[in-house]
């Protein structure tokens, strides 16, 4: 039985999956209705979709696709995109989705986060922290698909949105996204050992051994993965694709 979740992060740009590399360039890898038709055979343990331009472009998310999404899926989802008012969330909600993730809108509207945890749960709540680190090692929040420095140190930034009842977050290493080069292990550490509530590491994933630091040495409650799950290979192709069961067990409980 695996006690660490292991959660593919897919992202969608007007509709259809795409993925970035250090959240620039997005390319497409293909449809997510696919997408979720394979996962579901894998039996992953939850699944994200992270939809980078509806806030960027200022729109609503399209809740027919979530609805089909959340229809598809034989496993919990997260949502996160152009959620930035209750009754959004609330028809989100009510497709099928069981967690939203928030990001922009915290920086804009912080009691936003207050607002959902009273109405939906703190469990229903995921807040997205996006993170990079300088030369001289210094890490920094960014906002706005990771183009704006909010100056908001991350394990500050942390404690804040846990404050503000969020009952998840999910961080991401920009310098690492796409990369398939390894977590950010000092980063997740350091969030995870500030906070009390669970941290799911996104950004570097390349193995299964990966999922194991982030983990072990991180401190992560959780692992996220996107290149690793849309592509293969050295030479990239795209196919949509996961580590067997077994392998992954068998990884965390060495």
């Amino acid at each position: 039985m695996i006690i660490n979740r292991i959660i593919p992060c897919l992202l969608l740009s007007n509709n259809i999956l795409v993925k970035t590399v250090q959240f620039e360039d997005p390319g497409y890898v293909g449809d997510p209705i696919n997408a979720i038709r394979i996962l579901n055979e894998k039996e992953v343990d939850e699944l994200i979709f992270l939809d980078i331009s509806a806030s960027s472009q200022n729109q609503e998310p399209n809740f027919q696709l979530i609805s089909e999404i959340a229809t598809e899926c034989f496993m919990p989802v997260t949502y996160g995109g152009g959620v930035a008012k209750l009754d959004t969330a609330r028809k989100i909600f009510q497709s099928g989705i069981e967690k939203i993730s928030l990001n922009s809108i915290i920086f804009q509207t912080p009691e936003f986060v207050s607002e959902m945890a009273k109405q939906f749960g703190s469990q229903a709540v995921i807040a997205s922290i996006d993170v990079k680190r300088s030369d001289n090692g210094k890490y920094e929040v960014y906002k706005t698909n990771g183009k704006i420095a909010t100056g908001w140190d991350p394990v500050n930034y942390a404690k804040h949105v846990e404050d503000l009842g969020a009952g998840e977050i999910l961080l991401n290493a920009i310098d690492r996204d796409g990369t398939q080069s390894g977590y950010d292990i000092q980063l997740i550490k350091m969030v995870s050992d500030a906070i009390g509530i669970p941290v799911v590491a996104c950004g570097g994933a390349g193995s299964v051994t990966d999922f194991v630091e982030a983990i072990r040495r991180g401190g992560a409650s959780a692992c996220a993965a996107g290149s690793m799950v849309v592509y293969y290979g050295k030479n990239k192709a795209v196919l949509i694709n996961f580590p067997l069961r077994e392998k992954i067990e068998r990884a965390l409980e060495s």
